[in-house]
């Protein structure tokens, strides 16, 4: 079972294959993945690393966490699932009638 890692303070120059080879020290990675902004498409400075056995993830937190890479301190740790809130964005407007 594959375990999914969050990685934070990411350097914005690193790419998704540098991530990468960074938790391949852990184990077989599965994904990485940098998030980008969806209007400029540059790095937003996180990112998810899938590994393949909750133990490798395990040994990903605790050889990588804390480490310092480019001069930004990474902070890695189990993914929390990503919670729907139930809202939803509203259109214009006023409703009901006019007249």
């Amino acid at each position: 079972m594959t375990i999914k890692l969050y990685v934070g303070n990411l350097p914005f120059q690193m790419t998704e294959e540098d991530l990468h080879a960074l938790f391949s020290e852990a184990g077989e990675v599965v994904s990485a993945k940098i998030i980008t902004d969806r209007h400029t498409g540059q790095p937003r400075g996180f990112g998810f690393v899938e590994m393949s056995s909750k133990a490798e993830g395990q040994k990903a937190i605790s050889l990588i966490d804390g480490r310092t890479v480019e001069g930004r301190t990474l902070k890695v740790n189990e993914a929390k699932p990503q919670v729907k809130t139930g809202f939803a964005p509203r259109g214009g407007g006023r409703g009901g009638r006019r007249g």
